[in-house]
């Protein structure tokens, strides 16, 4: 793993998956994204554009078995840049919320970069299925983010339709992550008490 200017470039390989991915915190939500499942390359790419996050990621998953490894093992990259980028997270606003809609759908996220990983979901997807992706991988791509990238996370979501359900959540979790993450001028150091969010 590398680190510079809240940049990231974390490598998995294993016998379910090999994943090169390069996050840029602070870019103009630019995606360069092939998982070989056509909805999840479109909400990473959605996670991007909407983060303005500048995402490169490259996986070659076991999709011969289903989508879980691969969702699950990108989550896990992607979070693990997070926290390499965010390095002592000095600055950080740390705390955000976003409530967002598409159509009849609408979820909600809060997240606190507080280095303590946590998870919460509340509600259900509508359909099974989105194209080859099982949609309650998205609530648990959160998870794994949320693991991995040391969040407290609370999600949900409410709707009829999977798809939008689970492009609300992307984007949602795009907003708040770039809202949270920004640095607040008014701070040098970590916003805590304890005067880290790392230890």
């Amino acid at each position: 793993m590398t680190t510079s200017e809240r940049r990231a470039t974390v490598t998995r390989d294993t016998g379910e998956t090999e994943i090169e991915c390069t996050l840029t915190v602070d870019g103009d939500g630019s995606a360069t994204v092939d998982t070989g499942i056509g909805f999840f390359d479109h909400m990473l790419t959605a996670f991007a554009r909407h983060g303005l996050f500048d995402l490169e990621l490259e996986c070659d998953g076991d999709l011969e078995i289903d989508d879980h490894h691969t969702v699950e093992d990108v989550a896990i990259v992607l979070g693990s840049a997070f926290d390499e980028a965010l390095d002592d997270r000095a600055g950080i606003v740390r705390y955000a919320d976003r409530r967002v809609p598409l159509d009849e759908a609408v979820a909600d996220v809060v997240v606190d970069v507080s280095g303590r990983p946590r998870f919460y979901f509340d509600g259900a997807f509508s359909q099974d299925q989105i194209g080859e992706f099982t949609s309650d991988m998205a609530r648990h791509f959160a998870e794994s983010l949320a693991m991995n990238a040391g969040l407290t996370l609370h999600a949900g979501v409410t709707g009829e339709n999977a798809h939008h359900e689970a492009e609300a959540l992307f984007k949602a979790l795009a907003r708040s992550l770039d809202d949270a993450t920004r640095v607040d001028e008014r701070r040098e150091d970590a916003p805590s008490t304890k005067g880290t969010l790392t230890e």
